[in-house]
């Protein structure tokens, strides 16, 4: 009850109080368990692309510092979500996520690990690839605009409302990772999500992954 209720407050806050433009959609897997990898500018973000996947076992990550807010441990009970140590080895969280992927879940993370300071890319932590190859399934690469906290209080502020959009990219798969090379392997893989998510986002949004050579690939071939 309280899901539905929730997922309903959602479409209305977005539908009713933003300018929502959402593009490729179709690319959304239609079963089974997949990461989706987004970019992560603002508190919206989180919401927006929960408010998208229309699915039941979509489970999220939040930062362990939250767990000090009522309204946060709320949300985490009743959304099963999953509080996690960002800058720490918090094996008991990817335990539980492993087991959540491979039983056909949905796991949204924001691999940056945090919301971007300028708002263009920062760097990748491999959590996110590590969870992708270790339970098998595909990751869905995942660019949002215009959700930057500042931009947003701006808007509501002159009560307008934020233009926000949302492009989903084609799901891919990682390979296999070899234990003699583990580590490089995971920065390889990592990069690759971020390159992903790069490519779908406008050029001034690209940071540290701007002038990477797998981005221009990807937008060579228009991946």
């Amino acid at each position: 009850m309280t899901y539905r209720v929730l997922r309903l407050l959602l479409m209305l806050f977005f539908r009713l109080f933003t300018r929502l433009e959402v593009d490729g959609l179709a690319n959304l897997p239609p079963s089974g368990g997949f990461l989706v990898a987004a970019n992560h500018l603002g508190r919206l973000d989180v919401a927006l692309v929960y408010h998208l996947l229309d699915r039941r076992d979509v489970y999220l990550l939040v930062a362990e510092k939250y767990r000090k807010y009522a309204i946060f441990r709320w949300l985490v009970k009743h959304t099963d979500a999953v509080f996690v140590e960002r800058f720490g080895a918090d094996f008991r969280a990817l335990r539980e996520m492993l087991n959540r992927l491979r039983s056909g879940g949905v796991l949204v993370i924001a691999p940056e690990g945090t919301r971007s300071p300028t708002g263009a890319l920062i760097e990748g932590r491999p959590g996110g690839s590590y969870l992708a190859v270790k339970a098998g399934v595909p990751v869905l690469p995942v660019a949002v605009t215009g959700t930057q906290d500042r931009q947003v209080l701006k808007q509501f502020s002159r009560l307008g409302r934020p233009s926000l959009k949302v492009r989903v990219g084609k799901p891919f798969m990682l390979p296999p990772i070899e234990a003699s090379n583990r580590e490089a392997a995971l920065q390889t893989d990592t990069e690759e999500i971020m390159c992903r998510i790069a490519a779908l986002l406008p050029a001034d949004y690209r940071g540290v992954y701007a002038d990477h050579p797998r981005l221009r690939r990807l937008l060579e071939v228009g991946e």
